[in-house]
């Protein structure tokens, strides 16, 4: 099966656009161990990975996995590791050590529910686990948030080009709904060769001078004088690279914070209710690390309130608030364990707020 024809439009399951799109944007190594609902990334890498002359392996554990990625990169090659929640904590300390070895890499998370086991379901509980590093020490790992078929396809280009930039990890963050549902994905998007020459990377000493990489620094003032060379790096990221999506936020009185399907969801609720007299927007972080807190400061400045819409117990709702900093109220809605959110549910919720103000008003 070849995915390559200009234009074309192919409908597939996130999972396998993320696939396809990882082979297109030159990844040509791929360690994955099954666990639903992200299984057809690694079907799809067995497939067609051969085709490519790349290498997959279903190895023998998420830890096995995480380090293969971690050899790879070693040796300047563009590397993938894909899973889900429960697997994803396994990875947590190798990402940490990609992190402190500055290698490039994209780790694929379809989240499930939690904690423990779970479910299946669609879920977005691991949002504090990609954001606020998740493994042991001062790192972050760029995370990425689509919410459709075709973003995850077309951000997985972006996070291998982030990760060869910035020489860091890289995380999509989807969720079951956006890994099994099926939509129109066109292949737009082309492998950028230039970003992927490494002149630090372990491929033999021939007659260049010696490349090391790791990650432990036995020398009294090294590891700080290298952390502080990661926080420079990771501010210039934090300057360059906030990615997000306004809608209908110019005149709002509320503005609706989601992300991945949340996001969706919060759209079709604008779609459905656009004669309310109160005014809604919504605004949709793409980066969720970097996080976009100068708009949503911004917005906060002339609105009534913000809603914070997630498949969470409210874990992207504290990020929300420290960016608003006390200029408008910050109200959440969220269900978890494989609950979602609807359009009437929101509905609900908004009244609810609009309800509050009107009494607060009116005893003033």
């Amino acid at each position: 099966m070849t995915l390559t024809e200009k234009n074309k439009k192919y409908l597939l399951t996130g999972n396998e656009a993320c696939a396809e799109a990882a082979i297109q944007a030159g990844c040509r190594f791929y360690y994955g161990y099954p666990i639903t609902p992200q299984n057809e990334i690694l079907t799809h890498m067995t497939i067609r990975m051969p085709q490519v002359g790349g290498t997959s392996i279903q190895v023998e554990s998420e830890l096995a996995a995480i380090n293969m990625v971690y050899g790879s990169a070693a040796a300047g090659a563009r590397a993938m590791t894909s899973s889900s929640s429960p697997g994803i904590s396994l990875k947590q300390e190798g990402i940490s050590y990609l992190a402190g070895s500055e290698l490039p890499c994209v780790i694929i998370n379809i989240q499930r529910g939690g904690p423990g086991l779970g479910d299946i379901s669609p879920s977005q509980a691991d949002y504090f686990q990609a954001v606020k590093g998740g493994g042991h020490g001062d790192y972050h790992t760029i995370v990425l948030a689509p919410s459709s078929v075709q973003e995850m396809a077309d951000l997985v280009f972006d996070a291998f080009d982030l990760a060869d930039c910035y020489r860091n990890p890289v995380m999509i963050l989807g969720d079951a709904q956006l890994g099994q549902m099926m939509e129109p994905v066109v292949f737009n998007k082309k492998y950028k060769p230039v970003l992927s020459k490494k002149d630090w990377a372990l491929t033999g000493a021939d007659g260049r001078k010696r490349n090391i990489v790791k990650s432990f620094y036995s020398v009294k003032g090294e590891l700080e004088e290298f952390n502080a060379k990661l926080q420079k790096k990771y501010r210039q990221i934090q300057a360059e690279e906030v990615r997000y999506e306004e809608t209908n936020t110019e005149d709002a009185d509320i503005v609706l914070v989601a992300y991945g399907t949340c996001a969706r969801i919060c759209k079709e609720f604008l779609n459905k209710n656009q004669s309310l007299s109160v005014k809604v927007g919504l605004i949709r972080p793409i980066t969720l690390w970097p996080f976009p807190s100068d708009i949503i400061q911004k917005v906060s400045e002339r609105v009534q309130a913000i809603l914070t819409v997630e498949m969470s117990a409210g874990q992207m709702v504290e990020d929300v608030r420290l960016s608003v900093s006390g200029r408008c109220p910050v109200h959440f809605y969220g269900r978890t364990g494989g609950g979602m959110p609807t359009p009437k549910e929101i509905l609900k919720k908004i009244s609810e707020i609009v309800s509050v103000k009107e009494k607060v008003t009116c005893t003033t």
